[in-house]
């Protein structure tokens, strides 16, 4: 593990404290039930802001093997993902004219539930993806995928076997790495002059806003505003051209990055939010409160919690998700109070909650044991849940929504 002394992307060394959230145990590292009893790793959790660069960061790096050599969280198990992910790739195959003549990266690209549109309207495409029982599942579904991590010299030896890029996809992968500007860096040379790259990243403005601090964990080494990615990708000779702002993952950017040769305009959006921000998240001071607003979520859950148990209420947990680990680890939320954890992906039932320690099992669980409360750690994906939830809210059951407020449903 590292702790960071300068920004990651501007190298400046006057960071700014933002949220300490304490010591906490890796978000995504599940246990079996014969680990439970065993000693977990635990690492700092602190939040700072850059001045220089806007970045928002987390301190500490832990070491991507550990992180991501073997990953469990599959994105086709998310209904929204997918139809996030359909929808993108229809309207740019059609707004940029790709054929079969085109090709298209995605770094990360987990279980190929993105490339997978391409591939149906005859797209070349590659996955690169370094979870390799991800990378192994995107394959033997024939997609194909380089079980490996994205890096300036696997851009290089992809450029000098002959393939450049039309598009480079990245979606929530950007935050995850520590050599954020040989990444991008790799982002330059491996795409075409004429290609753009298309970043999804969670927004850091909903992270304050809206109080998410439970999107803190040690995977998410950073937290960006368009003005943050500008100023990095500009350091290779990109530049942001264009941004959507989208309601996946509590609020997030699409950014597209082109070459600043092929000279295209700066899209109005992005010149409003440029301005918008320099006035605002670019600031130290719109920072300060953050602290103050996380402890007071905290305090109020808790207290929702006890009063529920204290009339005899039956609680369990609906997401056994990295944000879910890092709210319940934060809030000391464990056993004592929720009976177990419920999760759509199949890969995660059979596990157990790290630091907390709490049994994942399927969802159908609900109606079936029918407690009287259930905690929405995945609150990112309410609308979805809720929808698939119907029987058991027919039948009385309830929805503890943690974020940005607590409010029962």
């Amino acid at each position: 593990m590292d702790t960071i002394k300068k920004c990651r992307s501007c190298v400046c060394t006057e960071l700014i404290p933002v949220l300490d959230l304490g010591t906490t145990p890796l978000a995504n590292s599940l246990l079996r039930e014969n680990e439970i009893n065993q000693k977990e790793d635990r690492f700092p959790l602190n939040l700072v802001f850059c001045p220089q660069c806007s970045l928002v960061q987390i301190t500490e790096t832990v070491p991507k093997e550990k992180l991501f050599r073997e990953y469990l969280y599959f994105s086709s198990f998310a209904d929204t993902a997918l139809e996030n992910a359909k929808s993108l790739v229809n309207r740019l195959i059609e707004k940029w004219q790709l054929n079969e003549k085109s090709m298209v990266v995605e770094i990360a690209s987990n279980d190929g539930y993105l490339l997978k549109n391409y591939i149906e309207k005859n797209v070349p495409v590659l996955g690169i993806e370094p979870a390799l029982n991800i990378a192994k599942f995107a394959q033997e579904k024939g997609i194909p995928t380089i079980a490996e991590f994205f890096d300036l010299g696997l851009a290089r030896e992809l450029v000098k076997k002959g393939t450049k890029a039309d598009v480079i996809h990245a979606n929530n992968v950007l935050a995850h790495v520590s050599s954020l500007k040989e990444v991008v860096e790799g982002f330059s040379i491996l795409l075409k002059d004429t290609g753009r790259a298309v970043i999804e990243v969670p927004y850091v403005r909903n992270l304050v806003d809206k109080i998410e601090f439970d999107t803190i964990y040690h995977e998410h080494l950073c937290y960006f505003s368009v003005t943050s990615v500008d100023k990095l990708v500009k350091q290779f000779g990109l530049f942001v051209e264009d941004v959507e702002l989208i309601p996946i993952h509590g609020g997030s950017l699409r950014l597209f990055i082109s070459k600043v040769e092929c000279k295209r305009d700066v899209s109005p959006e992005a010149k409003r939010l440029f301005k918008e921000e320099a006035a605002t998240i670019n600031q130290p001071q719109y920072y300060l409160d953050f602290t103050r607003k996380v402890q007071k979520l905290r305090t109020d859950l808790l207290a929702c919690l006890k009063v529920l148990k204290n009339q005899g209420k039956s609680i369990a947990a609906y997401g056994a998700s990295a944000k879910g680990s890092t709210l319940l680890n934060f809030c000391g939320i464990g056993s004592e109070t929720l009976d177990f954890v419920t999760d759509r992906s199949v890969v995660k039932q059979g596990w157990y909650t790290p630091g907390t320690h709490l049994p994942i099992l399927d969802p159908k669980v609900l109606s079936e044991r029918m407690p009287d409360y259930v905690l929405l750690l995945s609150w990112n994906f309410s609308e979805e849940i809720l929808l698939q939830q119907q029987d058991y809210r027919k039948q009385g059951g309830k929805f503890i929504i943690p974020v940005p407020e607590v409010r029962i449903v």
